[in-house]
């Protein structure tokens, strides 16, 4: 989602060469609607667009669906707070245009790896409430 026509089309070209498969936004609603009908795997969102900026459409997306992976990016040279933000909100990965095609699949790469979970295993004789011990933490993986 990116209401910059050159960028989009940019993007469009590095990941179809790379065999991924695009949609295309011009802002958040767009993308919002486009994800509604054909959902998707990954979401790479400018933070600045009309209509429904970044944030509010990573902070939507992330309301619905929690676990889906959302890139966030900005050439903006104010965006680095806002970047740093957009993390806070769930974005898995933030990139500063202008960037590489590699940091971008690089990027989309890390963001749809399977996410490690990590549980803790109760011993037989372990009290319930004894979780956050020495023991407890020996049993994660």
């Amino acid at each position: 989602m990116d209401d910059e026509a050159d960028a989009r089309m940019l993007i469009e070209e590095i990941l179809e060469s790379a065999g991924h498969e695009v949609v295309l936004a011009a802002d958040g609603l767009e993308g919002m609607r486009q994800y509604h009908s054909t959902p998707f795997d990954l979401a790479l969102i400018d933070l600045f667009m009309p209509n429904r900026e970044g944030l509010e459409t990573i902070k939507a997306l992330k309301q619905q669906f929690p676990d889906f992976p959302v890139i966030a990016m900005s050439g903006n040279s104010l965006a680095l707070p806002l970047l740093s933000v957009a993390q806070r909100l769930g974005a898995v990965e933030v990139l500063q245009k202008p960037f590489l095609p590699g940091e971008l699949l690089e990027a989309i790469k890390h963001a749809l790896r399977p996410k490690r979970r990590r549980t803790v295993k109760q011993r037989p004789n372990q009290p319930a409430g004894r979780r956050g011990s020495r023991a407890a933490a020996n049993n994660a993986f």
